[in-house]
């Protein structure tokens, strides 16, 4: 049972059961106020996560976006023997960065793949600048780490916010993308028509004050089962709201918000060139599996394959079937 799952119980004694004042009420009134504290020893993580162990050394590349100087931090991971030749791009959803694609890294690296991640800018150890972030930007961005690093054709994996900027990569350019991976991709509709658009000082308010309890919840809801490991994703987003550089990180979190909101990629799907998988889990909100068959009939050279009783991250829920499943595509030209 997780922490979420206690707290909704403890609430719902309240709902059906009565208590006169005193100990019975206290009985219960503690354990709801503990497990809405974050642990003990929680303390401050920093925006640029300098803290946080990655699996592989991490690279910069220096650029110039709108005046300002940033860096964009990379990992370039060789191939174990024998290499095949072959370059993936792995591209992190909005709530994540480059450090959480480790398995996906060995099993590609095993295979004989160089495996490339960056951290766009705005994310991970990259550089946060206020700017007014763009999809076509980000996939610029990467195209330009792809030519610094001699690489002139890649696979395009993108999990989540991921794979709205894969699918504007290949759009942006189908020459360099030899294979399409679209991971529990969101976006496979257009925001606007379905939801409310509220301003970036609205997003940004929201932001700046995330609660432990909104943390939790957040991370909770992309699984179908809760595993311990998972924690080190609330500790992590949880130690920003201690940072004292958290008003920089919530502006610019809600300007990337914004920017899923405001730039579909769904009507590029019908010109997307490269073969593409969509390789999601199927238990990721009440319509996702329709809105991923939509997607697989709109994308040209598109397959579908849904994992049962997996959620939002099936690189973590189900590794080995889903690297198995990855690598068998990229390999089957």
């Amino acid at each position: 049972m997780t922490i979420h799952t206690m707290i909704v119980l403890n609430i719902n004694i309240f709902r059906y059961f009565w208590f006169p004042a005193g100990a019975a009420l206290i009985f219960f009134m503690i354990p709801f106020q503990s497990l809405a504290q974050a642990p003990d020893g929680w303390g401050p993580v920093s925006i640029g996560l300098e803290e946080i162990e990655y699996p592989h050394p991490v690279s910069y590349m220096n650029l110039s976006v709108q005046g300002k100087d940033v860096r964009m931090a990379y990992m370039d991971v060789p191939p174990e023997d024998p290499a095949n030749g072959q370059a993936v791009v792995l591209m992190h959803g909005l709530n994540f960065f480059g450090e959480y694609w480790a398995g996906t890294i060995e099993a590609l690296t095993r295979a004989g793949f160089r495996v490339i991640v960056p951290d766009q800018i705005g994310f991970g150890r990259s550089s946060k600048p206020i700017i007014a972030y763009s999809f076509q930007k980000k996939a610029g961005n990467t195209k330009k780490l792809l030519d610094e690093l001699g690489v002139e054709e890649a696979a395009i994996v993108g999990h989540s916010m991921g794979g709205m900027l894969a699918t504007r990569f290949a759009f942006s350019y189908p020459e360099t993308t030899t294979h399409l991976v679209l991971v529990n991709m969101i976006g496979k509709h257009d925001f606007r028509l379905s939801r409310p658009w509220r301003s970036t000082d609205e997003i940004y308010e929201s932001e700046l004050n995330r609660s432990y309890e909104d943390i939790r919840r957040g991370q909770e809801r992309y699984y179908v089962e809760w595993k311990q490991e998972y924690e080190k994703y609330i500790r992590i987003h949880y130690g920003w709201t201690l940072s004292p550089e958290l008003p920089r990180l919530a502006r610019v979190r809600a300007l990337n918000r914004q920017m899923v909101y405001s730039q579909p990629v769904v009507y590029e799907f019908p010109y997307i060139q490269p073969k593409t998988l969509i390789l999601s889990g199927k238990e990721d909100g009440p319509d996702f599996a329709a809105l991923a068959r939509q997607t697989a009939e709109a994308i040209p050279d598109a397959e579908l394959l849904l994992f049962e009783n997996v959620g939002h991250n099936p690189h973590f829920e189900t590794p080995e079937r889903f690297h198995s499943e990855l690598i068998h595509f990229l390999t089957a030209r």
